[in-house]
């Protein structure tokens, strides 16, 4: 079973990605996938600096991210050049992360993906689980973690989908307004929901 471990900023996914890893859990996590397509020698950063130029790349071989940002900050065609560079180099590195857990003999593989609806990958995924928590609670955390305003937090969490479209889209939804050991408890019983279903 392909399990695709979403949410939205703040909303704790990372937390339960680290419980499924603690669990034994093969992980393919999209962040960490993002950065590796994009290290130095890879084709897909050789495809950037042919697209952007020279001045996108590092001394050290590296992509210049704060330079790419400037760049596509203010430019929706050259943002479309990028993301149509990167996300297709994503998808199949994660294919084939899942493909090499899968062909060791896991039987489930998470596939952490933040976007998952923003990017349509539903196909990807058996299962969907949605960690969740309240707006207030998402803002409250938002703003501790990353010391934003509450305009700032806001105009972040404003950017992505709404909590109850992931909601409305997934299989089960983790409610993670309570304790880190609610959190397990809730996800232990999710598992083996599921499990008996395989």
């Amino acid at each position: 079973m392909i399990i695709g471990l979403t949410g939205s900023i703040a909303s704790g996914k990372s937390t339960v990605s680290q419980m499924l890893q603690e669990l034994g859990y093969p992980v393919v996590d999209a962040d960490l996938v993002a950065r590796q397509v994009v290290e130095p020698g890879t084709q897909t950063l050789k495809s950037i600096e042919e697209v952007f130029g020279p001045e996108v790349i590092r001394a050290d071989g590296s992509m210049d991210r704060e330079r790419v940002g400037a760049i596509i900050f203010n430019d929706p065609a050259s943002r479309k050049k990028l993301n149509d560079i990167i996300h297709p180099a994503i998808r199949r590195e994660m294919l084939r992360q899942r493909q090499v857990f899968l062909e060791a003999g896991n039987e489930t593989v998470i596939m952490d993906i933040p976007l998952l609806f923003e990017s349509k990958l539903q196909h990807m995924v058996d299962k969907i689980l949605v960690v969740s928590v309240s707006e207030q609670e998402q803002l409250k955390r938002l703003m501790e973690r990353n010391g934003l305003t509450e305009q700032e937090a806001k105009a972040r969490i404003a950017s992505q989908l709404p909590m109850s479209v992931k909601e409305e889209g997934a299989d089960e939804v983790l409610d993670n307004n309570g304790s880190i050991a609610d959190t397990k408890r809730q996800l232990m019983r999710i598992l083996d929901r599921w499990q008996t279903i395989l």
